[in-house]
């Protein structure tokens, strides 16, 4: 039970939980956001739009939080070569999610038509940035990041911020940004009604079609136009976490070797296909709630892809490939994944649990009405 390389598959597994968690929580908060100026034609739109997610975007983020920790703890290779190779796309990224509290906060602070308008477009751009910077963070990872590796495993990232706008970082940039947008647009769908809702009915279809022929897009792209990774030398899959053991070469397609060899991970791309189908469909019947459980799956199913097809790498070094960081030899001690485990067995439940919680006692749509007779009470 307590096999390093068992305690490694659960830990790659749990770290894919808590980041598809992310995208689809944070994924709504992120959707609202940047849709409230379009969707909202007066400033009472806007405020049943930032009300939708207002009692509950500090929770999602929690997502985040742990998504991050359990990269720092499980896999400390990776979150130093990450964050510190990726430092100004972060900075960016921390000082858009500063940006967002603060324009929730001011918005309503003053009457002014001009104060509101300016807080709006804030709260928009908070929104709009940050599934942007993280997709062109997954699309670098699967193109390999300029670093490298010592003998003492220092490392040394010779890429810059303007290096990451890539070609294909820049897809993997505008596909996570239409699918958080079909998030929003299932959101405001399934939490409001009137004009706001049919907007959102309107634009969750055209979203979830940009989806899925993006994510295709970038599928045939990383099937045929970049380079993956392939370990050549024998790994130990309980040996020390040391990438300086192993070899690596890169070769157009390699990224396609899980689907080949294991069939059945087709299914995991494919159920992004299902998703943008159920969010057509239920759309079209006005069950909104089962559009946004399909945009949901497209979200999980998207994220879950890259994963699959990187396995077992999770870092790859287009420098010097033979440093790139894997699941086996990137990961903390035994001992610290069996202690991460049991709290997370702990804690991952309580989470889940008050979510749950939470999201039941505000179910239920906001209204003109709500906002009129709340007042100040509210955003």
């Amino acid at each position: 039970m307590f096999d390093y390389e068992i305690m490694r598959l659960i830990w790659w597994g749990l770290l894919g939980v808590l980041l598809t968690g992310f995208a689809v929580m944070d994924g709504l908060d992120f959707g609202t956001a940047a849709l409230m100026p379009f969707f909202g034609k007066s400033d009472e739109d806007r405020r049943v739009i930032i009300n939708t997610v207002g009692p509950v975007w500090e929770g999602n983020q929690v997502w985040l939080i742990l998504g991050a920790g359990a990269i720092f703890a499980a896999f400390p290779d990776i979150y130093a070569v990450a964050f510190s190779g990726f430092y100004l796309a972060m900075l960016i990224v921390l000082s858009m999610l500063i940006l967002r509290p603060v324009s929730f906060k001011f918005r309503s602070k003053m009457p002014s038509a001009r104060w509101r308008t300016f807080w709006d477009r804030a709260l928009c751009l908070s929104g709009t940035v940050p599934p942007v910077i993280f997709g062109v963070a997954v699309g670098n990872a699967l193109v390999g990041a300029p670093f490298t590796l010592d003998d003492t495993m220092r490392m040394t990232y010779t890429g810059s911020l303007f290096g990451l706008l890539n070609p294909f970082a820049l897809l993997a940039g505008i596909v996570s940004l239409s699918m958080t947008l079909t998030q929003g647009a299932a959101w405001i769908a399934l939490k409001t009604e009137g004009d706001v809702q049919e907007r959102a009915k309107k634009w969750i279809k055209i979203f979830a079609l940009a989806t899925i022929a993006l994510f295709a897009l970038a599928g045939l792209w990383v099937g045929l136009g970049i380079d993956g990774y392939r370990i050549t030398s024998a790994i130990d899959m309980n040996g020390p976490s040391n990438p300086l053991l192993k070899t690596v070469v890169r070769e157009n397609g390699a990224w396609l070797a899980n689907y080949i060899t294991q069939p059945l991970t087709l299914i995991v791309p494919a159920l992004a296909l299902v998703g943008c189908f159920v969010v057509l469909v239920a759309t079209a019947a006005r069950k909104h709630l089962l559009a946004f459980v399909g945009s949901s799956l497209t979200i999980t199913s998207i994220v879950a892809t890259a994963g699959v097809s990187m396995f077992p790498f999770m870092l790859p070094s287009s420098q010097d490939p033979n440093v790139s960081l894997t699941l086996w030899d990137a990961s903390s001690s035994k001992s610290t994944l069996i202690i991460m485990a049991f709290c997370a067995a702990v804690f991952v439940p309580i989470i889940l649990a008050y979510t749950s919680w939470v999201y039941s006692v505000l179910r239920g749509k906001v209204t003109k009405a709500y906002i009129n007779e709340q007042g100040g009470n509210v955003y």
